[in-house]
């Protein structure tokens, strides 16, 4: 039986390159926005059709190279779920992608092939193979990032790459130390299914060095510290949906390619190597969240360093060891679609106002409630609240890492997320929360050339600011009113919908009539994209905690799978 579900091991990984492949010949820009979609889709049907067979005790296999434990089959599930997120989000309300038309036919196909190397690491036995499908996402998740052609996209393009590369590199070095430790059992092999078994001779020593060199590598994939440093550049340059792929599916896969490593290590040399590199990993990841999101400015950036955040959050889970990997597979999703819709909407604001920086967004509840009540939503579930998932696996990871003996390390942890907390709600408050004078009053416009040409054709001289009349102040006053309300002679573009009315008031007799501007904000309802992937994202991560069976019985046996049960 196992065998017949040999196509669910191969579907996710030729459909979205056949979709890749279309996405470059297909002449329609609409028909080629599909192939990401159904890549993803692909990619979630062969997922779910092997949670349902690992659930019925089976294990299928293809090649004597594809495997798909419980483990496999959940993560698989993981990147099709949170591709579909990305991908279907990342359409406009046009139907249009958030993405350059100039070579919209490679970026669609860069995303598919981008999926199907996602989908070879986390279903590959052999961890060379793993190895190699991370690798490849380099190098299309390069030219993602520097999609959009500028300065900064290139040179965060650039500093993936070679960043990345070094990682691979290392995390290559260690495979082969694991390789050449595998020799003293008569047939070297990098088979996960082989290496991880309890008792087997390997050289301690080879794979000491080995499991922390690869740890090492995959941990620059991962953005952990202090190997952080191209993901914030690479998350806030590349497109809305490449960056919550990045985020959700990129992240996840390379922590999941160190649990795999892990389990080695554990299997020959026990767990405490491992725990005190991780540990330290997941607190100095904190520490760098904490102190670059108490001052940041840039709401994609904001994102980005969240995501340092929680995978480091997770390497502390991954570090406590048995008890806690439940609750960092389920942190996995959770983060996964939360991040994505994040992006997804950070795009949709991006288009609209113009600009990332949080200071030049404000009262966006008030301006543009469609985009601001899923941000909320979804931050909500970012920062920690229930019924959101993040807020039970974060719980789980502290009890566990406290049960476990790591006090210390749980308690600083705690410290450190309750900074965090603290400077995401402030800057959430400070994208969404105001009144809608306040966007028009945090940049002052610059006057038109007829605000201050008028006083000088009065006086024969330019004003000095405070030498000018109560009429030279009432006119200047007036062209700024006109210039906010997008009402002024040069056609000034609106920061929103918006409509004036004016009036002229003069409370005293014999006073300077003053013209005033009465501003009528309509407030912008639109979502600027397709609604439901947001929804259906928020509301799995809302109710997947309690489903006990089958969720529960899955993530409970992919735990098991890091602990020699195969």
């Amino acid at each position: 039986m196992s065998q017949s579900l040999s196509f669910a091991l191969w579907t996710p990984l030729a459909l979205p390159v056949l979709f890749a492949l279309l996405s470059l010949t297909v002449p329609s820009p609409r028909v080629r926005r599909l192939g990401p979609i159904a890549s993803s889709l692909a990619v979630l049907g062969s997922g779910v059709i092997l949670d349902v067979a690992v659930l019925n005790d089976q294990v299928p296999t293809f090649g004597g190279l594809l495997r798909a434990d419980a483990l496999s089959a959940y993560l698989l599930t993981v990147v099709g779920a949170i591709g579909l997120v990305a991908t279907w989000g990342g359409l406009g309300g046009n139907g249009h992608s958030q993405t350059p038309a100039r070579w919209a036919g490679s970026y669609d196909g860069l995303i598919s092939v981008f999926l199907a190397a996602m989908s070879l690491a986390v279903v590959a036995d052999n961890i060379g193979l793993m190895w190699a499908s991370i690798e490849a996402t380099t190098i299309t998740t390069a030219f993602l990032v520097g999609a959009h052609r500028t300065g900064k996209s290139l040179e965060a393009s650039w500093k993936y790459v070679i960043l990345g590369s070094v990682g691979v590199a290392i995390a290559l070095l260690g495979i082969l130390l694991i390789y050449a430790a595998s020799r003293a059992t008569g047939e070297a092999t990098l088979s996960w299914l082989v290496l991880s078994q309890p008792g087997l001779p390997l050289d301690p020593a080879l794979v000491r060095a080995g499991g922390a060199l690869a740890v090492l590598g995959f941990a620059t994939k991962a953005g952990l510290a202090p190997m952080h440093s191209w993901l914030p550049d690479a998350h806030s340059q590349a497109p809305a949906p490449v960056s919550g792929l990045m985020s959700g599916v990129l992240l996840a896969v390379a922590l999941y390619a160190i649990l795999r490593v892990q389990a080695i290590t554990d299997a020959v040399i026990g767990p405490d190597f491992l725990r005190a590199m991780l540990s330290v990993a997941g607190l100095l990841s904190l520490f760098v969240a904490a102190a670059l999101l108490i001052r940041q400015r840039d709401f994609k950036r904001m994102l980005a360093y969240s995501s340092i955040e929680h995978m480091g959050l997770m390497a502390i889970g991954a570090a406590v060891g048995a008890a806690a990997l439940p609750a960092v597979l389920l942190y996995m999703l959770g983060h996964g679609l939360v991040k994505a819709t994040l992006f997804v909407v950070s795009g949709r604001i991006l288009e609209v106002e113009g600009t990332p920086t949080i200071a030049n967004v404000r009262a966006l509840l008030v301006r543009r409630p469609g985009l601001a009540i899923p941000w909320l939503v979804a931050m909500a579930a970012l920062v920690g609240f229930p019924p959101f998932s993040i807020f039970f696996s974060e719980v789980g990871i502290i009890l566990a890492g406290w049960s476990a003996g790591m006090g210390v390390v749980v308690g600083i942890a705690l410290v450190l997320l309750l900074v965090i907390f603290a400077s995401l709600t402030r800057l959430t408050v400070a994208l969404t929360i105001g009144s809608p004078h306040d966007a028009l009053d945090h940049t002052p416009p610059t006057l038109p050339e007829h605000a201050t040409g008028e006083a000088t054709a009065r006086t024969g001289h330019p004003t000095a600011p405070g030498d000018e009349s109560e009429a030279d102040r009432a006119a200047t006053n007036l062209s700024r009113l006109e210039v906010e309300a997008g009402i002024d002679g040069a056609g000034a573009p609106e920061p929103f919908p918006m409509t004036s009315n004016i009036r002229v008031a003069a409370p005293f007799p014999d006073t300077v009539a003053v013209p005033v501007v009465d501003v009528v904000i309509a407030p912008d309802r639109s979502t600027h994209g397709p609604l439901l992937p947001l929804v259906l994202a928020l509301a799995t991560c809302a109710v997947v905690p309690f489903i006990a069976n089958p969720v529960g019985v899955l993530l409970v046996r992919a735990a098991a799978v890091l602990g020699g049960a195969h």
